[in-house]
């Protein structure tokens, strides 16, 4: 028999246990063994649920109960999720989790301490929600040098996006609606700032490119600014407004950002809507594969988190690497050389000199605009560092016909 702890009944970790007893008899049979959780690690107490039988509210109950072979840390955040992470490892205890936050703040510390205890820290969950990510990158890809991840990895934004888009609503309404069907939580900023996309960006491209890629290195913005204004002009352009998390390999550096942006209603990632998340990966050899699936939730989750546990299960003891350089940091490419398009939105008080304006410092543009607002117009300008971009815009905002600057977006070739 092969006892599990999980740390945290919450959203996943009660996910976690109900996929481990309804699914047990397909378990048993993927893996030959029976698994069982022995214990759940929680502060507070459920009067009537099945755990309380097995439910500590102290981790040396866990940690200290040699039955107890791989610990689900499903709890979020930083601490206690790594101190009590470490004492697993270094107790002999396999981790898997779901945690995004730890994973791409600690994860270089707890995969080189795995490999010295000749134990596994895996963290399928931490990206994508139920999407197969990380797995293919460590195993079925592993033959292919690859260049770039592009992709949806937050169900909120996509959801609230998805809704401004086919509703015409705005950004603040939508996000009361997402809050109540438990899409967004009662401080979303996480989702809406982008940090959570910052995190899965930066753990996908630590195990695609075999080292490590700092997610405080990597420009981030959220979908708050964005206006239902700013979708009806990506409409009339044959877009759609996605927020974007990307990761290309350079002869410079790697260029990330996590960004809102205008992308062609013909690729495939503008058909991705509501809470689902879709990957790219492009490889030298293999090209683009597509991963696509729910990108939140407590079973889709909680399934991936299970994946794991399978996986060690499956092992029998043996630490599998992941191809993730601990030792070794990858540089994000600054705005001074990475290069961006962009479509930005101005307001005038005299339309040709603010056009005047335009031209001399971003060249011949082709101008839109919307029916109805006569005071402002658009324009996409051409591929240019994005350092030179905002400087531009900046002294744009002080030219004498330009009013307003009401938004800068990212446009994805």
């Amino acid at each position: 028999m092969i006892g599990i702890g999980i740390l945290g009944y919450g959203t996943v970790g009660s996910g976690v246990y109900e996929v481990l007893k309804v699914n047990k008899d397909i378990i048993k049979r993927k893996t030959g063994e029976e698994i069982k959780v022995k214990k759940v690690l929680d502060l507070r107490s459920f009067p009537g649920d099945n755990i309380e039988s097995i439910l500590t509210h102290n981790f040396e109950d866990i940690l200290n109960d040699d039955s107890i072979n791989i610990i689900a840390e499903v709890m979020g955040g930083i601490e206690p999720a790594f101190t009590y992470s470490k004492l697993a490892i270094e107790k002999g205890k396999s981790v898997v989790t779901s945690n995004k936050a730890l994973v791409a703040e600690k994860g270089p510390e707890l995969l080189k301490l795995a490999e010295k205890y000749n134990v596994n820290y895996l963290f399928e969950a931490s990206c994508g929600g139920t999407i197969p990510i990380i797995r293919p990158l460590n195993t079925s890809l592993t033959s292919d040098d690859v260049q770039k991840i592009e992709g949806i990895l937050n169900g909120t934004t996509n959801f609230i996006l998805t809704k401004m888009t086919e509703e015409g609503r705005d950004f603040e309404d939508v996000l009361k609606e997402a809050q109540k069907l438990g899409y967004a939580e009662a401080d979303p900023t996480a989702d809406v700032e982008g940090h959570d996309s910052c995190r899965k960006i930066a753990i996908l491209s630590s195990v695609a490119f075999g080292a490590t890629v700092n997610y405080k290195d990597i420009h981030t913005e959220g979908i708050t600014k964005i206006t239902s204004t700013d979708i009806q002009y990506a409409k009339k352009l044959n877009c759609v407004i996605k927020l974007i998390a990307e990761s290309e390999k350079t002869p410079l550096g790697i260029a990330a950002r996590v960004v809102p942006c205008l992308i062609k209603s013909s690729h495939p990632l503008a058909t991705v809507n509501n809470a689902y998340n879709a990957i790219f990966v492009k490889g030298n050899m293999s090209g683009e594969t597509m991963y696509y699936g729910s990108g939140a939730g407590k079973l889709p989750t909680a399934a991936a988190v299970v994946g794991d546990i399978i996986d060690i299960v499956k092992m029998k003891g043996l630490y599998v690497p992941i191809d993730w350089n601990v030792n070794e940091n990858m540089p994000v490419l600054s705005p001074e050389k990475s290069e961006i398009k962009a479509f930005i939105r101005i307001g005038f008080e005299n339309k040709e000199n603010a056009e005047k304006a335009v031209f001399d410092l971003f060249g011949n543009v082709d101008f839109t605009s919307l029916e109805g607002l006569n005071n402002e117009f658009a324009f996409i300008t051409g591929q240019e560092t994005e350092k030179s971009v905002i400087d531009k815009v900046n002294k744009l905002k002080n030219a004498s016909a330009v009013k307003e600057i009401f938004n800068v977006i990212h446009v994805e070739e």
